[in-house]
Formats: structure tokens, sequence, C-alpha cells
């Protein structure tokens, strides 16, 4: 059986540049969204660069503790998008590569309603995956029968549903990876340890941990070889 490396992530808007490079270690990517939404997360919310400093991009949801984040709904009765666009384009539209990116940026906040917010957090990573030339094929963990257990044990689940032979934590899986029982299962483990970047940005100075889109206006075609340190 050929090995497969595997790794997953639960839905986020507009993911930072650690999320793709771990997805750039793997041979495939599961968008895990059969987790419950964290309180303090990033499923619903990132951070852009402006003149004045980071800004927080927040899609408002109607939380629950008893559904998984397949079944988060956006309050689409708040106007988000217009203002995230608006947002956006005050932050970049001096950027170097605005004018390649928006308009395809631009419809994901215009032309399309979007109920679920898994729904549109994995549309924009798809996009954003095409921008950075990286593919792998994706499978959407609610849509996998069969997975069952709780944080590791749900992991591993995956794991054997997809037949992988490694996987990849983020860093963070240390306080929950339950090693032994993946040992058992023959599936390989390492945690990713990611060392993050510097790049050139509209403000002076660096700041660090934004959405990937602060990497792509500003560097182009370069962003993938950028967020993992030259790897392929």
């Amino acid at each position: 059986m050929e090995a497969v490396i595997l790794t997953a992530h639960q839905p986020t808007y507009l993911p930072w540049l650690g999320l793709f490079d771990k997805i750039a270690q793997a041979d495939e990517f599961c968008l895990f969204d059969v987790c419950p939404m964290e309180d303090s997360g990033f499923e619903n919310r990132n951070k852009i660069l402006t003149q004045n400093g980071e800004q927080w991009l927040t899609i408002p949801v109607r939380r629950s503790r008893e559904v998984p984040l397949s079944e988060i709904r956006i309050a689409n009765e708040h106007p988000w998008a217009r203002k995230h666009w608006r947002s956006i384009e005050l932050a970049y539209s001096k950027a170097p590569f605005w004018e390649r990116y928006s308009p395809e940026l631009k419809p994901f906040y215009e032309n399309i309603e979007y109920e679920k917010l898994a729904t549109i957090d994995h549309a924009l990573l798809l996009w954003l995956m095409g921008v950075l030339g990286l593919k792998r094929p994706i499978y959407v963990a609610s849509q996998i029968p069969g997975l069952a257990g709780k944080k590791s044990d749900l992991v591993l689940s995956m794991c054997k549903a997809l037949g992988a032979s490694e996987y990849i934590f983020g860093t963070h899986g240390q306080d929950y990876a339950y090693l032994e029982a993946f040992e058992a299962a023959g599936i390989g483990v390492r945690f990713q340890a990611y060392e993050h970047p510097t790049y050139p940005q509209l403000k002076p100075g660096f700041t660090s941990h934004m959405s990937v889109i602060d990497l792509i206006m500003n560097v182009g075609p370069d962003s993938l070889q950028v967020l993992t340190g030259g790897a392929k």
C-alpha cells in the first residue's frame, strides 16, 4: 500500500500561513468539520494588517455547543460581508498584488450569500490554495462515514478511514494526541513546528500571524515559497 501523509484542520476563516505550511507537508488534507466550534478559535475570524495595526475580521455566527462545525450557521442579518470587503480594500488596495488578486477575492463578499460557516471557509480555502499553487486532494470529515470518538480518537478514526500511514498534528496536538493508539494502528505521527517567515508589508516593521491574504497581496506568486521557507 502506498504511504499517505495526511493532515487536517477545522474550517478556518482566511487562515494564517502555518495552515498552508502544514498542508504543503502532507499528501492529502481533510477539512475537520466534525468537532465543536472553539470559544476563541479562528473558525470565523482572522486578522489583517492595516496602517493602524492589526484588525480582526469576524463573521457573526449562531453559536451552539451542541452541533459540529459543519452545522454552524452564519448570522447573515448582519452586513458583515460588505464590512469585511471594505476593510480588506482599505488595508491592501496599495499592495503590489492587489490588482492581480482582488477581482477574484471580491465575489466571495458580494455575489454569494453563504448560510453555513464551513461552506465559506472551505470555498476560500480552495481559492487560497489555488492562488498559492498548492495542489492537494481535500476531504471533508463530515462526509466520511463511520467516524467515531473524540479528540485524538476521532483523528485516528479519520486516519484509518482515509488510509493514512502518517499524520501531521499541529503544535497543540501534543496536548491531546494519544500516541500509543496511533502506534498500535501502525500510523506514524509528527507535530508541526512552524517558524514564521518575514516578508515585505505595507506597514513599517513586521507583524506576524496575519491572514495569508496579507502575504499574498504583498508577495504574490512567491507566497508559497516564502511561507514554507523555500520548501516545494
